[in-house]
């Protein structure tokens, strides 16, 4: 499939603020409803999202939902989890029909808001590497045992999620499609920690050079595409893998335990590099400020001017899928909440 380039939006106000976004599946199944939380409580400048709702079943997960973007490769499920094959089968059909339901309600949603909204959407994508370590070939291994199915599969993301995303790039009215390339399991591929589909041993690590090359070919795909950003999520892997492939943003936790460990973080923003966020807690009673004190104190320990924080994004930490989708609107707004107090702090300086 050939990539579409978009037509040149507007600029992004969300470069002048810290917004908030959220990449993490939520719980329930209406995605009508989901869709239309989301994009009330993360209107523009914050960054609404195309929601990943497992509870819907299997073909609603992570893995099902990217390999429905594949191109000329498939899924199915079997005993061992998903497996990848040349051939359509039922379950490859039903995720893919999912997947482009779900871009419809998100036309039809965006379609009822008023004009005054021209805030981009986000899709998050498993990146390619991650995806190798989760899905199965024939034989029942893992993809990643097999270096020609690697090479196979990276070919098929490129190709599917360009065309995804062009897809999607149409269902926003031109708003603008931003990307999540969530690698969690980089780092236990490059240690070779990834278990065999037995559990009785694990797979050889891939090289540095090798992953490197890929996650570079996956965040290219996606630019050209049309992409208006793309942020890299590595999990235990450290964040300047988003600077060596080319990512615009790294999605990193912000650390706790001392403030020399920010100073990769600065690292990355003085390249240009914005950072994402996972920072809000979904559950306790810390203020709002509190919450954005985590960042504004060590930033302007290790010397960092606060408005170098304008772009970056927040986001609710992980716990975000066990809550319930009644308590969702009041996690998003706790999220703005916190991104206005971080723009307010970056802008007084």
């Amino acid at each position: 499939m050939s990539a579409l380039n978009t037509s040149v939006t507007a600029p992004d106000p969300a470069a002048t603020a810290v917004t908030a976004t959220v990449t993490a599946p939520l719980r329930g199944s209406d995605m009508v409803e989901t869709m239309t939380v989301i994009r009330g409580e993360l209107g523009s400048p914050h960054l609404a999202a195309l929601p990943v709702l497992g509870e819907r079943g299997p073909h609603t997960e992570p893995l099902a939902r990217t390999a429905a973007m594949l191109d000329s490769l498939y899924a199915d499920r079997q005993p061992h989890g998903w497996r990848i094959t040349s051939v359509p089968g039922k379950d490859s059909r039903a995720a893919h029909q999912v997947l482009h339901s779900d871009l419809n309600i998100m036309a039809d949603v965006i379609g009822h808001e008023s004009d005054s909204d021209h805030g981009p959407v986000l899709i998050s994508i498993v990146g390619p590497v991650s995806l190798a370590a989760g899905v199965h070939v024939h034989n029942g291994e893992k993809l990643q045992s097999d270096q020609g199915a690697r090479r196979e599969l990276l070919q098929s993301w490129c190709a599917g999620v360009s065309a995804f995303i062009g897809d999607m790039a149409r269902n926003t009215e031109g708003r603008g499609v931003v990307v999540h390339v969530a690698e969690s399991d980089l780092q236990r591929v490059l240690e070779g920690t990834i278990p065999t589909a037995s559990g009785y041993r694990t797979l050889r690590a891939i090289s540095s050079q090798e992953v490197r090359h890929a996650l570079t070919d996956a965040v290219a795909a996606c630019r050209h595409a049309g992409a208006i950003e793309v942020a890299l999520g590595t999990g235990r892997a450290q964040p300047g893998w988003a600077r060596d492939v080319g990512a615009d943003a790294a999605v990193v936790v912000p650390p706790t335990s001392s403030v020399h460990e920010w100073e990769p973080l600065v690292a990355l923003v003085e390249t240009g590099l914005t950072l994402w966020l996972p920072m809000v807690p979904v559950t306790g009673r810390a203020t709002v400020g509190e919450i954005a004190n985590v960042v504004t104190r060590p930033w302007r320990e290790v010397g960092m001017a606060p408005e170098t924080l304008l772009g970056s994004r927040v986001l609710p930490v992980a716990e975000l899928e066990r809550l319930t989708p009644p308590h969702l609107p009041g996690v998003l707004r706790r999220c703005t909440d916190v991104a206005g107090a971080l723009t307010e702090a970056a802008n007084d300086g």
